[in-house]
């Protein structure tokens, strides 16, 4: 897993320059605004990591922070047009990277596995950490993956 997400965040920093993390940041905003809180659980990061990942986003033009009223330092992250742009330009890229590494290679009864074992993954930390985000979905114009692996002749 670890040399997966080296090799994710190197491609994402080559092709979009982004690291995989900023990446996520910004994918994980489907409906564009969400509470800084939400989106530290749907990222599994600390508030403070991702606070620094936001104001560097911010720099960019990529994410506006905004207050929310009332008590409480509850505060928005929200997707600028520019960073719904790059979020959309670099899931293509994403996702074949995802296929090379990971799913082109795997038979059929081995993706399948790996489906089990990633819900399996995916419940147990859920069971163990109450207050982490929902499972994200994608914007509806990043691709997703549907078909099994691609064998090619030798």
């Amino acid at each position: 897993m670890i040399s997966l997400l080296a090799a994710l965040d190197a491609r994402m920093q080559r092709e979009a320059q982004l690291t995989f993390f900023e990446y996520m940041v910004l994918f994980e905003q489907p409906a564009r605004t969400m509470q800084m809180s939400a989106l530290a659980g749907r990222t599994a990061a600390s508030l403070s990591r991702l606070s620094h990942v936001v104001g560097r986003l911010e720099k960019r033009e990529l994410l506006a922070r905004n207050r929310i009223p009332g008590s409480g330092r509850r505060t928005t992250a929200t997707l600028t047009e520019a960073g719904y742009e790059v979020v959309v330009a670099a899931a293509p890229g994403h996702v074949a990277a995802v296929r090379e590494y990971l799913i082109d290679d795997l038979e059929p009864r081995e993706l399948a596995a790996l489906r089990r074992i990633g819900a399996a993954l995916d419940a147990a930390t859920k069971r163990k950490q109450p207050d982490a985000g929902t499972a994200a979905s994608p914007p509806p114009e990043a691709p997703t993956i549907h078909s099994g692996p691609r064998h090619t002749a030798d």
